[in-house]
């Protein structure tokens, strides 16, 4: 479970600015950054419904605070959500305006209703604002308050595979399933999760910051720090959302799940956990040990704890 809002209250807003040229283009400002976790493509997903018309009539402006001013900061994994809220509300105010030329020509086209509306003299420009509904701030003399808009769900099941003399281990298989709501672009969603777990994957079982004796950090580079790569990808790796899910509250139904499936990978450490305690009932040892994160191929050997590890 992963609640999705920022704590500080006054971050949960956003602005946007929408325009409609007489040839039926769109052009969408908003104050979220692109990153590769596909904002851009949402909301255009987003206008394009709203508008009722085809993704290739949409555009992007880069963001600037030249259009989107007092912008927030893109994390979270609320930028969406905020973001697509404030197109959103633009897109309903142009709306509110075309729709008068709609119903005067309903076997119109968008451009000839776009058109009209220009030869009226109405503005084909709205600014757009949304602020996350429903968030109390925490008051922690009463412990009370509702901070998060909503919450993401997630399970996740590893199959490992450990070198009991060397300490190396092979991720065989994980099997992850999300809540996503209704997913605005489940391809964007599906890559999301697939990121985050492996990252999670990294902060549990491979990142291990190191100093020497005066405090200086050794681990500074890909020598020494070791970050995921494509051969610790597990070889068999599921990635779905949840069906039959929704999130009637938030924009279109959908959750956002950039960070939301990053502790799932604890499924990895305790199945390489689960495996050690294997190998040392095997040997004859104690079941119980201490099992710290990250396990490094030194603290997978270490803990086997057979005849080897007693006699060094």
């Amino acid at each position: 479970m992963y609640g999705i809002a920022f704590d500080t209250l006054l971050l949960n807003q956003a602005t946007s600015l929408v325009h409609i040229y007489v040839d039926g283009s769109v052009l969408i400002t908003h104050g979220g950054t692109e990153m590769g976790q596909g904002i851009h493509t949402k909301l255009i997903q987003l206008a394009s419904n709203s508008l009722g018309i085809s993704i290739d009539k949409v555009h992007l402006q880069d963001v600037s605070t030249v259009t989107v001013p007092n912008s927030t900061v893109t994390a979270a994994s609320v930028n969406t959500d905020i973001n697509g809220g404030a197109v959103l509300n633009a897109c309903k105010k142009l709306n509110k305006r075309l729709e008068v030329f709609k119903q005067k020509m309903p076997n119109a086209s968008w451009e000839e209703w776009v058109t009209s509306a220009y030869v009226e003299r109405v503005s084909l420009s709205a600014q757009g604002f949304y602020s996350t509904p429903g968030l109390v701030p925490i008051d922690w003399s009463t412990s009370k308050g509702s901070p998060y808009q909503y919450y993401v769900f997630g399970a996740a099941v590893s199959e490992v595979e450990i070198d009991c003399l060397t300490g190396h281990h092979q991720v065989l298989r994980t099997d992850v399933v999300v809540d996503a709501g209704v997913s605005i672009n489940p391809a964007i969603d599906i890559g999301q999760i697939e990121g985050a777990f492996i990252q999670g994957y990294g902060l549990y079982c491979l990142e291990e910051l190191q100093f020497d004796e005066s405090g200086v950090m050794t681990t500074v580079g890909p020598a020494t720090y070791k970050i995921p790569l494509v051969d610790n990808i597990p070889r068999e790796f599921n990635v779905s959302l949840l069906k039959n899910s929704s999130n009637p509250g938030n924009v279109a139904s959908s959750k956002g799940v950039g960070e939301a499936p990053l502790p799932l990978a604890v499924s990895i450490f305790m199945a390489i956990k689960s495996a050690v305690r294997s190998a040392r009932k095997a040997s004859g040892k104690d079941e119980s040990f201490t099992f710290s994160s990250p396990c490094t191929p030194e603290r997978i050997r270490m803990s086997c704890a057979d005849q080897f590890i007693a006699t060094a």
